[in-house]
């Protein structure tokens, strides 16, 4: 890489870890910088899973408050997001690199819809729970625990704004607060991400230069994503959400 490539690659892993941590699709950031700078896509993407780890670290650990009374929560749906990652990240070295990308957006355009209307639909489930006496689960039920490792597949083989989805799927499901949620999402993308890269160590070429390029990179973007995502109102933080969704469905579909 030249000096210009090196400090884009970092700075795409900065921005990628900031906006990760706050709502995701960091992905949409890096990948087409790595594309960029000569990779070939499958090295590009399991180059990128590695690198975005530290970044999914941090900004797990920036949201470490709001991850407080959610351990037996995030044991569970983390099963679900091993299991998810683990296939997504073999359909990516097995099935060819068009395979998800007629319904990547669709995907995506739903989780936003979701977001949107996740207000209404939280409290039509809170009013049909007191008419009928059912009991709030905590984790979300079975219905969350297969959405979330329907969509961990997704992120094991491209991570791209995967953490809308989640978001979305938790936003209707669990009662609790945007903030709380997008804590346990941090924690499942940094579970889906590891399980992937690690496979990938194993079966894949990795470009090790854009790695820790990304790595440090994403480090640095986790906290920076904390520290702003923590202060942001439910309102912004969903209307960021269908902001970044939509830059994304926009890049899918022109890419």
């Amino acid at each position: 890489m030249s000096i210009w490539e090196i400090l884009a690659v970092f700075a795409a892993g900065v921005g990628a870890g900031t906006i990760n941590t706050i709502v995701g699709s960091g992905t949409l950031i890096t990948f087409p910088v790595l594309l960029a700078t000569g990779l070939p896509p499958v090295t590009a993407t399991v180059s990128n899973a590695l690198g975005l780890i530290p970044g999914s670290i941090s900004g797990a650990i920036g949201y470490r408050k709001e991850l407080a009374g959610q351990r037996r929560r995030i044991l569970k749906l983390s099963v679900g997001a091993l299991v998810g990652g683990l296939t997504g990240a073999t359909l990516l070295l097995a099935l060819p690199s068009t395979a998800f990308e007629t319904i990547v957006p669709v995907l995506v355009a739903l989780a936003l819809v979701l977001v949107i209307l996740q207000p209404r639909i939280s409290k039509a489930v809170q009013r049909r729970r007191a008419h009928t006496g059912a009991p709030v689960r905590p984790d979300g039920g079975p219905l969350l625990f297969t959405g979330l490792t329907l969509a961990s597949v997704y992120g094991g083989y491209f991570t791209a704004a995967q953490g809308i989805i989640y978001l979305s799927l938790m936003g209707m499901l669990l009662d609790d607060t945007m903030q709380r949620l997008n804590a346990v999402k941090n924690v499942l993308a940094a579970v889906v991400n590891s399980v992937a890269a690690l496979f990938f160590l194993f079966v894949a070429d990795f470009d090790w230069t854009a790695v820790v390029l990304i790595a440090v990179g994403s480090a640095i973007g986790g906290q920076i994503g904390a520290r702003v995502g923590r202060r942001l109102s439910p309102r912004y933080l969903r209307a960021l959400i269908v902001v970044v969704g939509t830059a994304a469905i926009v890049q899918l579909v022109l890419r």
